[in-house]
């Protein structure tokens, strides 16, 4: 008797967990978009260097960042398929180390460049960038893997809240009532959005 229902016991805990998966993971995305200290409203952004789509929104993003003064927060997720945006974003993490803002210049002079770069030539990209701005780069830009691990973590957080594409893109604000996130799904309808959470 005891041998027929631990498998029904079993499957009904499976079952349960499924029915909760859902909840986890709107409680992970609760967690994970929220608006950097101080600004009640942003956007976020889930990008790789080497998508061709996360370049065509990178600008249409900036300038909505611009309209409405309220931050972009981008983060790394190099895709596997891509074979330069995970040493992209390594480098880009590199340059945010002298500033926040030299490292999305470096994402932006990527993206502009990137129909162009490849594998063999990207380090080159990277000189002319670092030369443009009086930057000397090491013989070996991350020793220690720090800026892996960065890398790394951005694209787990990711992973996290089931990312599965890049750009994904979020407007994420401070307020407590339903969810403080809404995903941008049509980038045509960006503006209308941000109006709709701001005036909630």
């Amino acid at each position: 008797m005891m041998t027929a229902r631990k498998p029904l016991l079993f499957l009904t805990l499976v079952v349960s967990l499924l029915g909760l998966a859902p909840a986890f993971a709107q409680d992970a995305r609760a967690q994970v978009l929220k608006p950097p200290k101080g600004a009640p409203v942003a956007l976020m952004v889930f990008e790789d260097l080497q998508c061709p789509q996360c370049r065509r929104v990178a600008p249409i993003l900036e300038q909505a960042s611009k309209t409405y003064k309220i931050p972009v927060v981008r983060h790394d997720f190099p895709l596997p398929m891509h074979n330069w945006s995970y040493n992209a974003a390594v480098m880009a993490r590199y340059f945010d180390t002298h500033s926040k803002e030299l490292g999305n210049e470096y994402r932006d002079y990527i993206f502009s460049n990137q129909l162009e770069i490849n594998p063999q030539n990207l380090q080159g990209y990277n000189e002319r960038f670092a030369t443009s701005h009086k930057i000397q780069l090491p013989f070996v830009i991350d020793p220690d893997g720090k800026l892996a691990l960065l890398v790394n973590t951005d694209r787990d957080l990711g992973k996290s809240i089931s990312l599965e594409h890049t750009p994904t893109i979020f407007i994420v604000s401070t307020r407590k009532a339903g969810r403080p996130y809404v995903e941008v799904t049509d980038i045509g309808q960006l503006y209308k959005m941000i109006d709709a959470v701001m005036n909630e």
